[in-house]
């Protein structure tokens, strides 16, 4: 087993304020963190001027035993005005009364003609409804949350009584940074994520930076050497001059400056353009990495091939120091290819002193002037779990439970937040925003996870594939914050890690049934593994889950003794005979292990929160292309059916789980069941293109009158919910639409993989999710938004295209044999609305498989009219050819059946 464990310094138990350099700087709240936390601060004024939402009723706290004064609250409830939530949900109830109605009128008017037709569209009118009422029953209760940073600071940062240094109470911080592939996964994506966390405001010895590389690559790994001596540079310059964001690559880019907020704005100018040019000279070292590694293995290779008398020498890769790297090679060999090498750890910066270390004045070699600045850097270690062949290594869910593992013997934060690798901290007030939730004395020891909305850069102006999904972040969340809180959602989320260990909340303890604090070592050993010095971190836990990091005190001795521990939680068969992956770490064996974790914990009774501040706290990276886009939206719409169909089943969830939380997670579950359904309703054209007559149902036009009300309810519901939510009208327009080309495609397609699943038993694969390159190298920054990937997912939608356009041609061409102002034609065109409306929900699909063509919208609505007007000939000319004189009484009885069949 290679892994190397850095030595280093322990942790006193005082701890100081991280970045403070003098008192004046520590009690002034305007020079503490810049605007930002004013900003955040100032939410809850805002909210309370804001004319959708005012402050709730907060609940009194009991005064402490002994003390008269009540703890302070840090965090403000705000709820939706009475004005907008109670016609919100009387329309909610109007609807679900017509709905019923519209029900009982079609048993009672079947249709005798076509009974098999009348039985498939009532069976799918049935699920839409079910599906609508699991929907938006947990969204009768809105509730938006507002952190106060002032009342944490006064209550966790005070300094002493003394004047000397600040008495720092804030808990410790683990954060987990998760990557695959330094080519999906670009490389500059991760280092900056890094970066943004190593400068982030909160103390520099209250947490720690892992980055699991589960490709084991050498690059990787002198990506974060890199990174650590750049950050030497950038986390200084970040505190001095108040920057945000503090990720290089976004801070750079932005074209328009904020005000200035640090303490020194003479030098800015000239900080901000030598930092510039430190920053792109790390750039180019870092993109030279893969060469560099490549020429270095090949000159090491080249050298021991001559030592070697025979000339065996494999082609190892090699590292700085001139030893062999133990991951994966770059030609590939036996204990050293992708998904077999050793397991890895290395603590690339040692764990700070507690005590503020000022840089040095400027200087010819240095001309920084650091020397009222806090230059400590947070612990920043690299990792990479062991890989072996013939076992199931779990994705991420596995990487993140050996992080969780290995962080638990070098740093055991209380507290952690994990990030994918393209996403960076956006306010670096972020993580004190989540503690506000975490200790707040009314419920934050029964909460188990904070959950931040993720933002995204680089989508197109117009979010043409609803890539921001802002009615889902800021919608379905905020609805979720009023019952037992928001789901997970895999990134940007700060856990109580008690709760990642499978403990119960303290509000469903009892006397002795923690099941950790236990002494029963067999007992523990099916639990958590073998490992004692893991099982006493995981006892540490239980007994004080708000205390600082606890970094191991290392001799020479203990050295071999915690790198020999650290190797072995890294194993493969660590986890063989426990209980992880189930009821201890993330969930396995699922596409969607964030949901489904999340789900765990509030089945044992754990609460979580919904956290949205301004500006926001994380951002990433979406996957602009369609067809990625769409394979990321497979992998969740069949993780969410995976979910459904095992033991994290939501009727399954016990009497823990609030009753609409249980109806929440089901709806998650189980929304792509019905779109296998719409998928047919877009398809029904087809069968009057072939046969001029078939019914649904009879009475047309009451039929129709259900159907026009039922609709118009449901947009009067998204209007109400656009209003409170705060978002757009093209979001909830692009949410619509892309919810169409999902349901034509992508959901059908995971509920075939689900139901072969069933039958073979064999795990659904899904891919990776390839992040834009084009901008990270310097290109377009909207180029991959007009490559073309095809792939099979694509055939559904595009066959549901080409039927409505077909339609439409129809529609015109009987309108105009008939006549324009005949019955006949006016049901003709009133069919024809229903397929017009297909087209234009699948507006930016129709774009997409343009390619580059699809920078000119004007030539989508030119192909679409030639090709309706082609279609409308063709009828024309087949009318004319087969029936040449004449009217039958055929065309006159087919012209009502056509209307009916769009319904």
């Amino acid at each position: 087993m290679a892994a190397a464990v850095t030595r280093r310094v322990g942790l006193h138990v005082e701890a100081t304020n991280g970045g403070a350099d003098d008192e004046s700087r520590r009690n002034s709240s305007a020079a503490d963190h810049s605007p930002v936390a004013k900003r955040i601060n100032d939410a809850a004024a805002n909210a309370k001027r804001n004319d959708v939402w005012v402050a709730a009723q907060e609940g009194e706290m009991p005064a402490a035993a002994g003390n008269s004064s009540q703890p302070p609250l840090l965090f403000r409830t705000m709820k939706v005005k009475g004005s907008i939530l109670h016609p919100y949900r009387f329309v909610i109830l109007l609807r679900l009364v017509a709905i019923v109605a519209f029900f009982i009128w079609r048993i009672r008017n079947r249709n005798r003609d076509g009974v098999w037709l009348w039985a498939m569209s009532m069976v799918g009118d049935v699920w839409f409804g079910f599906s609508w009422v699991l929907n938006q029953l947990p969204k009768l209760n809105p509730i938006k949350r507002v952190p106060d940073l002032a009342a944490i600071r006064d209550q966790y940062e005070q300094p002493s009584a003394s004047g000397g240094e600040s008495n720092n109470k804030l808990p410790g911080i683990d954060v987990f940074v998760t990557t695959v592939d330094p080519v999906d996964e670009p490389i500059l994506y991760t280092v900056n994520s890094v970066l943004s966390i190593l400068a982030t405001d909160y103390p520099v010895e209250k947490y720690a930076c892992y980055l699991s590389d589960d490709g084991g690559t050498l690059v990787h790994y002198e990506a974060m050497l890199e990174v650590a001596s750049f950050a030497r540079l950038w986390a200084p310059f970040c505190r001095k001059h108040s920057v945000e964001p503090r990720a290089p690559e976004s801070y750079f880019g932005v074209k328009r400056r904020q005000p200035y907020t640090g303490s020194v704005q003479g030098e800015f100018t000239s900080d901000h353009r030598r930092m510039r040019r430190e920053y792109e000279e790390f750039k180019v070292r870092i993109d030279s990495l893969f060469s560099t590694v490549c020429q270095r293995s090949q000159a090491y290779n080249r050298k021991h091939a001559k030592d070697d008398e025979a000339g065996m020498v494999m082609k190892a890769t090699w590292m700085a120091d001139g030893t062999q790297w133990p991951g994966t090679w770059i030609e590939q060999a036996e204990n050293h290819r992708k998904g077999h090498h050793a397991g890895i750890v290395k603590v690339v910066l040692n764990h700070p002193g507690h005590k503020p270390e000022l840089g040095s004045p400027a200087s010819i070699d240095n001309p920084f002037d650091f020397s009222n600045t806090d230059t400590r850097l947070p612990m920043l270690v690299y990792m990479s779990r062991e890989k072996r062949t013939g076992y199931n290594h779990q994705k991420k869910a596995g990487a993140m439970n050996a992080m969780l593992r290995v962080s638990a013997l070098l740093s055991n934060a209380p507290f952690l937040i994990n990030f994918d690798c393209d996403h960076y901290v956006n306010n670096s007030q972020a993580f004190r925003a989540s503690m506000c939730f975490m200790l707040d004395p009314r419920d934050g020891r029964n909460t188990a996870f904070v959950q931040f909305p993720q933002r995204f850069d680089g989508v197109d102006p117009t979010d043409r594939y609803a890539n921001h999904n802002r009615v889902f972040f800021d919608g379905t969340m905020l609805s979720l914050n009023g019952l037992q809180g928001p789901s997970y959602l895999g990134t940007g989320t700060m856990f109580r890690r008690a709760a990642l260990y499978g403990m119960e909340p303290p509000r469903w303890r009892t006397t002795g049934s923690v099941k950790v604090i236990d002494d029963d070592d067999d007992h523990k050993g099916k639990e958590y593994g073998r490992s004692t010095l893991f099982r006493n971190a995981v006892l540490d836990d239980a007994a004080n889950q708000e205390r600082s990091i606890t970094p191991v005190f290392l001799d020479d001795d203990e050295t071999t003794t915690i790198s020999s521990e650290v190797a072995s939680l890294m194993t493969c068969a660590y986890e063989d005979g426990t209980t992880w992956g189930r009821d201890v770490g993330w969930v396995y064996n699922i596409a969607t292990e964030d949901v489904v974790t999340g789900f765990r914990m509030h089945r044992q009774g754990w609460r979580s929160m919904y956290c949205s501040v301004e500006p926001a706290a994380f951002r990433g990276t979406a996957p602009i292309n369609l067809t990625e886009r769409l394979l990321q939206v497979l992998r969740w719409s069949g993780g969410s059916l995976e979910m459904f169909f095992s033991h994290s089943n939501a009727f399954l969830a016990g009497a823990r789980m609030h009753p609409l939380q249980r109806v929440a997670y089901l709806n998650m579950s189980t929304y792509p069941v019905v779109t296998v359904f719409i998928l047919a309703y877009n398809l029904f054209p087809l069968m009057w293109l072939v046969s001029e007559r078939y019914y649904i149902q009879r009475p047309f036009g009451t039929y129709v009158l259900y159907l026009v009300a039922t609709i118009a309810m449901i947009h009067v519901i998204g209007m109400f919910e656009v209003r409170w939510a705060g978002i757009t009208l093209l979001d909830w327009c692009r949410n619509e639409q892309f919810y169409m080309i999902g349901a034509t495609g992508v959901y059908p397609t995971a509920v075939l993989y689900m139901a072969l699943k069933l039958v073979t038993g064999k795990s659904i694969h899904f891919r990776l999710t390839s992040k834009q390159t084009e901008a990270c190298s310097g290109g377009d920054k909207f180029a991959d938004l007009y490559v073309v990937r095809w792939v099979p997912l694509l055939v559904p939608t595009i066959a549901v295209l080409a039927v409505n356009v077909a339609a439409v041609g129809v529609a015109v061409g009987k309108a105009a044999t008939w006549g324009l102002l005949t019955q006949q034609a006016q049901h003709a065109l009133l069919g024809m609305v229903f397929n017009v409306w297909i087209l234009v929900l699948l507006y930016p699909f129709a774009l997409g498989v343009m390619g580059r063509w699809g920078k000119r919208p004007a030539i989508l609505f030119g192909v679409l009219v030639m090709a309706i007007g082609a279609v409308a000939v063709v009828y024309i000319s087949f009318r004319a050819t087969y029936y040449p004189t004449g009217w039958s009484e055929m065309e006159t009885t087919s012209a009502l059946g056509k209307a009916e069949s769009f319904f």
